[in-house]
């Protein structure tokens, strides 16, 4: 872009564009030619010092909220440096821009709400959902997240306020993998809310009604689905927190007209098996050899599990012998076969021929897992008891707390480390500090969905993906698991350090990119070079010439 384009805003205009405003490090020559002199300081600054500028500024705040306000903020008036800062402090900033931090900024959303960032489609818009799509300002959109905000996190219904968790994952695109910000979209379909606080608050910004279920729903959706795909038939679309009452019939639905998955399944199926499938190498033990107790049986419990199933067939084991290493534990207590009638179409799979179990702890005495995964949105069921039970039969339990965020999650690190006097094999689905215990450190692992859905993405971009599948997020997931070294397996860490998702991602993506040719999914030739074909397409987070 240089000042030879007519569209090039001018002036106030273009200060106040956060993909072509630079602040203080527009040149002399670009102050001239866009207008902009006198209306900045008169001293041009690299982006370098930028950087420890608004750095400090960040470091200044006193609370996770202030410190996310404020990154919102950066991004709204400079988005390069909000990603030249980013993906320089990624380990330190994840957190705050996504779990556990996300969740609170969603719940107060309505309140903390500055400038727009996102498309929100309401049921008012329906019939007029492409005129909506065409008020974005860039009109060459490859990937979309897009949620109802009906369960957003371990957190519940908070309708319009959880457009905060597609901005959040769209971030990580763009840091961990590289996707050109411009080609990203977020959105939430307002349908109202069942949360009655949300709704009796005279600050929400949303419908003030309750969620709508009927015809009227899939109206919605489909209207926007075939929009989009009208619009731009290559975007990759992610549905987001969706209830599981939607979740599971919307993929279904939509997943072979066009590039779409649901992270909460896929993506969360595909981070916790490459997580069991570090802990494995830290126990020796093969896949087959697993007993595997969930506590929750909603989306992210059967997209593991199929995950898990699909691992399972290629140590030769059939679908039927495959699941029987499953227990699914619901608020109802095991999910067996004497429930059938009264069981969501989702855990009829799983459903055991056994005798049922009230409680968890009586799982666990009478399976005697090897790995114990926590997706309930519960916090603290797994109790001393749960985990000391089980630590007495397995030598090195595993144990996935992975409810987020943080005060969601099942039990701690600090817990399961000391309940099972060290020998856990832990990971979680938001952060936890490093524990030391008996003068030994354990770093535990966070089994972050930020692992898989960029390296996901990228490499269904690169290659022009036309659909995708359960095998792409198969071999992202072996991927992943290869690149933790044994120096991080010793410490009790089965996942990779966040400062190395950028390379992670760009593993993935190849992988991801060569299954597609390989099923002949893509639209786009083959490379000669895959790897080099992926690093032509990342975008960096540093200024452009505009004159």
């Amino acid at each position: 872009m240089d000042s030879n384009n007519k569209n090039l805003p001018r002036g106030v205009e273009l200060l106040n564009n956060p993909r072509l405003n630079k602040g203080t490090a527009f040149t002399p020559a670009e102050r001239d030619a866009l207008g902009i002199r006198g209306l900045i300081p008169p001293r041009a600054i690299h982006i370098e010092e930028q950087h420890d500028l608004v750095y400090g500024h960040y470091s200044y705040k006193r609370t996770d909220l202030d410190k996310y306000i404020y990154l919102m903020g950066l991004q709204d008036r400079n988005e390069t440096l909000f990603y030249y800062l980013l993906t320089r402090h990624l380990d330190e900033m994840m957190p705050i821009v996504y779990t556990p931090t996300v969740g609170l900024a969603c719940q107060k959303y309505s309140r903390i709400f500055r400038r727009p960032r996102g498309l929100i489609v309401s049921l008012d818009d329906r019939g007029r959902v492409d005129e909506l799509l065409s008020n974005w300002p860039y009109q060459d959109i490859r990937i979309i997240v897009v949620t109802d905000g009906e369960r957003i996190l371990g957190l519940g219904d908070l309708g319009l306020n959880g457009l905060g968790i597609p901005v959040g994952k769209l971030s990580l695109y763009v840091a961990a993998a590289g996707i050109d910000p411009r080609l990203t979209l977020p959105v939430c379909l307002d349908v109202g809310t069942n949360n009655e606080e949300l709704r009796n608050d005279p600050l929400y910004l949303g419908l003030g009604r309750s969620r709508e279920r009927g015809a009227a729903y899939d109206a919605l959706v489909d209207e926007f689905v075939s929009a989009v795909q009208k619009r731009w038939p290559r975007c990759l679309i992610q549905f987001e927190d969706f209830g599981n009452t939607n979740a599971f019939r919307l993929l279904a639905q939509y997943r072979d007209t066009g590039p779409v998955f649901n992270d909460d399944m896929q993506g969360t199926g595909a981070v916790a098996f490459a997580g069991l499938l570090g802990a494995l190498r830290i126990t020796g033990l093969s896949l087959t050899d697993q007993r595997i107790v969930f506590l929750g049986a909603g989306e992210a419990a059967v997209g593991i599990s199929e995950a898990i199933i699909n691992g399972l067939r290629d140590e030769g084991l059939s679908d039927a012998e495959a699941r029987q290493r499953f227990w699914l534990v619901d608020s109802k207590g095991l999910v067996t076969r004497d429930r059938l009638d009264s069981l969501a179409e989702h855990k009829r799979p799983f459903a055991r021929d056994e005798a049922p179990a009230a409680t968890l702890l009586e799982v666990v005495e009478r399976v005697q897992p090897t790995a114990l995964l926590g997706v309930s949105g519960q916090p603290g069921l797994f109790t001393q008891a749960v985990i000391e039970m089980m630590a007495a039969h397995v030598e090195r339990p595993i144990i996935f707390a992975l409810s987020n965020p943080t005060s969601r999650a099942e039990c701690t690190a600090e817990q399961a480390y000391t309940w099972t006097d060290g020998r856990a094999i832990f990971a979680s689905g938001s952060p936890f500090d490093p524990v030391t215990l008996n003068g030994r450190e354990y770093r535990p692992g966070q089994g972050n969905n930020a692992y898989i859905f960029p390296g996901v993405g990228l490499g269904a971009l690169v290659s022009g993906a036309k659909r995708i599948t359960d095998t792409m997020f198969h071999v992202a997931a072996k991927e992943l698991a290869d690149t933790v070294p044994d120096s991080l397996l010793k410490v009790g860490t089965i996942f990779p350090p966040m400062d190395d998702i950028h390379k992670v991602s760009m593993q993935l993506a190849a992988a991801v990119a060569r299954e597609v040719y390989r099923l002949d999914l893509h639209s786009r030739p083959l490379p000669d070079d895959m790897e080099a074909e992926i690093e032509a397409f990342i975008w960096q987070a540093e200024y452009r010439s505009l004159v």
